[in-house]
């Protein structure tokens, strides 16, 4: 059951963080939508490596967990926007 709810949290927090960051709706809604990824990529980290045939989903999930780290760090923590 935890297995379940793991995998269509990070299904659908991934789409939900798509969507605001797709329609561009400024810095800090962006850097929200980048907050949701990070969630996503957490749950669906903890259902890759939990289920023994989706570890590469865990493991793709490593990665853009660092990548979602880096968009909530430029578009809500850095203050200056990039030039």
């Amino acid at each position: 059951m935890l297995t379940t709810a793991l995998q269509w949290y990070g299904a659908g927090a991934g789409a939900l963080a798509a969507l605001i960051v797709s329609l561009d709706l400024g810095r800090r809604w962006t850097g929200i939508g980048f907050v949701i990824f990070v969630t996503s990529s957490i749950a669906l980290i903890g259902w890759g490596f939990l289920k023994p045939d989706a570890a590469g989903i865990g493991t793709q999930n490593v990665i853009l967990l660092v990548i979602n780290l880096i968009g909530v760090y430029r578009y809500l923590i850095r203050r200056k926007a990039p030039v």
